[in-house]
């Protein structure tokens, strides 16, 4: 075991309690909704294989060294399944004019991918939109079930921004607009 492993065991119970109980369903997805996060689609697949995609608000950032990102997927999505396979995946993270994109991804449409503008990722394949603010292509790093959703940790091996776009926000339920107030500089 190595010393972070064995500090991080001290604060964790060392025997099993009785859990609280959780909160209704309701209650947390209007605690959660009150978050606003950006909107991506994540994608796995290439233009020889059938490419699968969902929209995600679960994005974050884990490591700088190595360059690690983190998405949250519902088990029981195809795309899951797909990533899992190729141990590859892009995320979108969508300009403002991404919102229907994000409401095609988010559907139960079967022809997603003919309906919009893509690309393959230079270095996984990876399907990429155009009406994006930035990408990420991931090889799969780690992937930790957590409850019906699946954390998968990827390790970032390619990516771009474009600087003069937007982000698409969601926050209770809506799709918001993010309004520029000063221009932000990224050295």
């Amino acid at each position: 075991m190595t010393l972070q492993a064995q500090t991080l065991s001290a604060f964790l119970p060392q025997t099993p309690a009785e859990p609280l109980p959780s909160v209704d369903l309701q209650t947390f997805r209007f605690v959660m909704g009150s978050f606003a996060s950006g909107v991506s689609v994540v994608r796995a697949g290439t233009k020889q294989d059938r490419p699968r995609g969902l929209t995600c608000s679960a994005i974050c950032s884990v490591s700088i060294d190595p360059p690690l990102l983190l998405s949250s997927v519902s088990n029981r999505s195809g795309t899951l399944a797909a990533i899992l396979a190729t141990g590859k995946f892009a995320v979108n993270i969508l300009g403002a004019q991404g919102q229907a994109v994000s409401q095609l991804f988010a559907s139960g449409a079967e022809d997603k991918f003919e309906r919009v503008r893509w690309e393959p990722g230079t270095l996984t394949g990876s399907p990429l939109f155009q009406v994006t603010v930035a990408h990420a292509e991931c090889e799969l790093y780690n992937a930790v079930e957590a409850g019906d959703h699946t954390l998968l940790i990827g390790r970032v091996v390619s990516g771009g921004t474009e600087q003069d776009r937007l982000p698409l926000a969601y926050w209770r339920g809506s799709y918001q607009r993010v309004s520029q107030e000063s221009t932000p500089r990224v050295t």
